[in-house]
């Protein structure tokens, strides 16, 4: 196979960086990563030595002469889940190898992927909070447990996303997030002490439950990616912290 003719290292290298951010950003695992930038890097000729830490990414390229020709890092924001992207950026990469594409094709291809609308937030809203219904159903909730966990759930998720609107810190908006949904949760309980409360104020946080950080994190581990394994490992338990201090906030407001 013909092998692209090679770009300028500086473009090569800061696209490879934004897309390694967009994957981890996304929610892909450590391996995940290395395996996409290394596939891209490999159909123009040259080998990528990529570092991943919990919030930067460090590449440097080394073309077949063994000389190193480009070496930076790229910070790396919050996750904000999107398996599609993962799935696309996938995809592509292995288009890259077998259509011989340019830097610029590549960046325009990213260009658009990254334009592509997510879901409305009235949407994501009410099928979050549904789904914390729904739980509540299974763990054997009633009715008005049901309603009562959907409107914490809702509630909890708003305050969230409009605490990481406002740039408060990660876990103070899980915080936030929780201390809603246990308020929201177990006010109708309070003024109605005969009813059964536990089923609607334990589910109505399960939306907070960091279940990618946590398979991210077995999967580093088995990857033998071990420090982002630990280092995400610690940052669910800080996760969960968070969100058992907002239950807790609930319980000693409401004295149950």
């Amino acid at each position: 196979m013909e092998v692209i003719n090679k770009p300028n290292k500086y473009e090569l290298g800061e696209m490879l960086l934004e897309i390694g951010s967009i994957l981890m950003v996304s929610g892909a695992n450590t391996e995940r990563i290395k395996v996409t930038i290394d596939r891209i890097a490999g159909a123009f000729g040259c080998d990528s030595q990529l570092m991943i830490t919990n919030h930067a990414l460090m590449i440097t390229l080394v073309y077949q002469n063994k000389n190193k020709t480009f070496t930076s890092v790229k910070w790396v924001p919050n996750m904000h889940l999107n398996f599609n992207l993962i799935s696309e950026i996938s995809i592509m990469s292995w288009r890259i190898v077998l259509e011989q594409w340019s830097v610029e094709r590549i960046n325009q291809e990213l260009a658009v992927l990254n334009r592509k609308p997510l879901y409305p937030r009235i949407l994501v809203l009410t099928m979050v909070a549904l789904a914390g219904a729904s739980f509540c159903r299974l763990l054997g909730g009633d009715f008005v447990e049901m309603l009562a966990c959907f409107v914490a759930s809702f509630a909890g998720l708003f305050v969230r996303q409009e605490a990481m609107k406002l740039k408060f810190n990660f876990y103070l908006c899980v915080f936030f997030a929780s201390a809603t949904a246990a308020l929201v949760s177990g006010f109708y309980f309070f003024f109605n002490p005969t009813l059964t409360y536990i089923h609607a104020f334990s589910t109505s946080v399960l939306f907070l439950i960091p279940g990618v950080p946590m398979m991210n994190s077995f999967s580093d581990l088995i990857d033998g990616n071990i420090l982002n394994g630990i280092t995400r490992g610690v940052n669910v338990l800080i996760i969960a912290f968070a969100i058992a201090l907002g239950l807790l906030m609930g319980l000693l407001i409401y004295n149950f």
